[in-house]
């Protein structure tokens, strides 16, 4: 089954009963950037995809400013569902949703992540320092059995409520071309498909959540999308190397609502 499917009917976590729609993530899925925020919203909540609201349209905005647009990167959530009353996601809401993001970035196989906030950079970088400190430091870490570029900056939510935060975010966001230019010459240098089998992240099985490891042909994968009918398109992104295994499996992210 396709991994949005596998989420939608697999999801345990204590946040199903109240949340209005799954939020599983949008965008391009062959994408180099990939932003990871904290949890849907209530518009995101109603809509079912991430970043709608006005932290969505700041994002937008300084995605323009360096060139980019919203199609050219995929944007996700360590939470798949709204807390009530956008509190802060609790440790087991954490634990249960984080295996999807990993296998998420394992599927994508980005070469930067922005982390938003200081749940997204403390889930992935699996430190404990905050995003004021740590935000615009690029960091290399192993996720989805690859070694990847985080990048911890403010969440577009933060900027909204402090001008300070926003120009230190647009400064941040400055950097973005020419830390995406050295990630892609490193990934030139090193090469993708020598990489080990992928992992989901620490300690984390290496099939996807709720599924028996295995493969599968092409073939299958196409056959199995089970996309929903508003799904946005996926976006090929040209010249970075896959194996067939690794686009049968990427193609199973061409499902978003």
């Amino acid at each position: 089954m396709a991994l949005y499917r596998r989420l939608s009917e697999g999801h345990v976590c204590p946040l199903t009963a109240d949340r209005m729609r799954l939020v599983f993530g949008a965008g391009n899925a062959d994408a180099e950037l990939m932003f990871v925020g904290e949890a849907p919203g209530a518009e995101e909540d109603r809509q079912g995809k991430p970043f709608v609201g006005r932290a969505g349209k700041l994002l937008d905005a300084l995605l323009e400013e360096i060139g980019l647009q919203r199609e050219d990167t995929f944007v996700a959530n360590v939470l798949k569902c709204r807390p009530p009353g956008n509190r802060d996601p609790l440790p087991e809401e954490i634990e249960e949703c984080s295996p999807w993001l990993f296998r998420q970035i394992e599927l994508i196989e980005p070469l930067v992540i922005c982390t938003l906030g200081n749940f997204a950079t403390k889930l992935l970088t699996g430190g404990k320092i905050g995003i004021t400190k740590v935000h615009g430091s690029p960091q290399r870490h192993e996720l989805g059995g690859r070694s990847i570029q985080l990048y911890p900056i403010f969440h577009p939510a933060a900027a909204l409520r402090t001008e300070a935060v926003r120009e230190l975010l647009q400064a941040d966001f400055a950097r973005l071309p020419a830390l995406l230019e050295e990630a892609r010459n490193s990934d030139r240098i090193e090469g993708r498909d020598e990489v080990a089998a992928p992992e989901l992240g620490p300690g984390l099985p290496k099939s996807e959540p709720g599924a028996a490891a295995g493969g599968g042909s092409g073939a299958d994968a196409d056959a199995d999308l089970g996309a929903p009918a508003d799904a946005e398109a996926q976006v090929a992104k040209p010249g970075r190397p896959d194996t067939e295994t690794a686009a049968a499996d990427r193609s199973q992210l061409d499902l978003f609502e």
